[in-house]
């Protein structure tokens, strides 16, 4: 059973790429530097935000091994492990033990679909053959799958998963689960992927955020965090409104769909802000044009970030 908890603001960081699709270190560092020193409490690499079902192999282990070694130890790494089925899972997992990760997380299979009890037995291998925690990362709009509120607290009890990163959208599930994990005795780290309602998920118990607005702007997630601790919820309202102001990147935007306008959105905004040196998108995916980039130049503006 793992002991491994994590709690605060761990955002899911944005890769940067050059204009040849290869990883811009220099803003790599920058990204994270800028988020250790705004205060945060971990950092996860390789998730939906970092660009994970568009790396190589050889891509993700540049990535991880890169973070390791700017991040040294000064907050915990996360590693998503994401892969179509439980033995390319492990491999990638053996790969985020062997290069320094602190844990792992990792979706429900999403090509040969089961059933809960597949589902189930795919986080009992993981836990089972590797040795760092196992987080379940539920987004059933990518993989097809939901991890219902019962089987997740059933396998954190029997020390399955050390946590759970909810971008679900479920918040029915979410409150279901944190009551439970509460119950139990708090066996599992309860985070939500949700950047827009974070104030709701800490109100429901969740042990933290994994917003990928933070990226851009990590201190305003960091005030909330901070004022959540302190029962200070006029504060945790007041700086996710803030915070739902600058958001607006993802929505001044048109002609995109999907991950453009999303991760999109994050890089352009970086990259306007000097942590990027580019907006470069993975292929196939386009870097947004010039319109657009004068619309969230705008929200910046607006929100005090340029």
């Amino acid at each position: 059973m793992s002991n491994f908890k994590i709690s605060g603001v761990i955002p899911p960081v944005v890769v940067p790429e050059l204009e040849d699709h290869s990883l811009d270190v220099p803003s790599f560092e920058k990204l994270i530097n800028k988020m250790i020193n705004a205060g945060v409490d971990g950092l996860f690499f390789l998730g939906s935000s970092g660009e994970v079902v568009f790396s190589t192999d050889e891509v993700r282990e540049q990535v991880i091994r890169e973070a390791v070694r700017i991040v040294n130890h000064r907050v915990p790494v996360l590693v998503g492990i994401i892969d179509t089925e439980t033995e390319r899972v492990l491999q990638h997992g053996r790969q985020a033990e062997r290069l320094g990760a602190d844990a792992v997380v990792a979706t429900a299979p999403f090509y040969a679909l089961g059933g809960l009890a597949e589902m189930a037995e795919h986080f009992r291998i993981l836990a089972r053959e590797l040795t760092l925690p196992v987080f379940a990362y539920d987004i059933p709009v990518c993989v097809h799958t939901k991890l219902p509120w019962k089987l997740a607290i059933e396998l954190g009890k029997e020390g399955t998963l050390a946590g759970v990163k909810d971008s679900s959208g479920d918040d029915i599930n979410f409150r279901y689960l944190c009551q439970a994990n509460e119950k139990a005795g708090h066996p599992m780290s309860l985070l939500t992927g949700h950047e827009i309602v974070v104030d709701g998920a800490y109100l429901s118990g969740a042990d933290g955020s994994v917003p990928g607005l933070a990226n851009v702007e990590p201190e305003g997630y960091v005030r909330m965090w901070k004022a959540y601790q302190a029962g200070d919820w006029a504060t945790v309202k007041a700086e996710q409104d803030k915070l739902n102001e600058l958001s607006h990147i993802f929505d001044v935007t048109s002609g995109l769909q999907g991950y453009a306008g999303g991760v999109g959105a994050f890089k352009t905004a970086l990259w306007l802000m000097g942590v990027f040196s580019t907006n470069q998108m993975p292929r196939p995916v386009k870097a947004m044009d010039s319109q657009n980039v004068e619309k969230i130049r705008e929200v910046l503006k607006t929100n005090g970030l340029l």
